[in-house]
């Protein structure tokens, strides 16, 4: 229920960032991360973790990201480069799990770079919406260690299918 919550928040945040209550609208998005910690938590402690969970949270996350790039770009916040670089990862994530768990392909759970670059980009979107000089500077920054982190997922993903064809031959 969490997870389909986060999904919910996407118009909600959407309706306040297009009324010009950006600030709102990024209160939306950190209560849709506290969700998603929430989430976590609770499927980690109770056991809950399932091939679907492993799959549909991420989904969520990437699909409020991309929504707050588009946002942002068509508001003039970020340049279009940046919304680009973001847009192209988050989807090639997203087609990516999907076209693989189809398959019935093992998904890589979430690690510990994959919630640091989404705690980054939380932090970038901040100074992006404070308006800070530094702002899109960082998000450059963010940008790169989110491809990094792309890759760290990619080799996990092919390591943890190769292992799990050697045994299940």
């Amino acid at each position: 229920m969490l997870t389909i919550s986060r999904f919910l928040l996407i118009p909600v945040y959407l309706m306040f960032f297009f009324n010009g209550y950006i600030k709102i609208a990024f209160l939306i998005l950190l209560l849709a991360g506290l969700t998603d910690i929430l989430d976590g938590y609770l499927a980690r402690t109770r056991g809950l973790i399932t091939q679907v969970g492993v799959m549909l949270d991420p989904l969520a996350d990437k699909c409020m990201m991309i929504t707050v790039i588009l946002s942002l770009l068509i508001s003039g916040m970020i340049p279009w480069e940046a919304a680009a670089a973001m847009f192209i990862r988050d989807l090639g994530m997203i087609i990516g799990s999907a076209f693989f768990h189809f398959r019935g392909k093992l998904t890589v759970p979430a690690n510990v770079m994959g919630k640091l670059t989404t705690v980054l980009y939380y932090l970038a979107i901040l100074f992006i919406v404070f308006e800070l000089t530094f702002a899109i500077t960082y998000l450059w920054f963010v940008i790169i260690v989110s491809f990094v982190t792309s890759i760290i997922y990619i080799i996990q993903f092919l390591l943890l299918n190769r292992k799990d064809k050697a045994e299940y031959p």
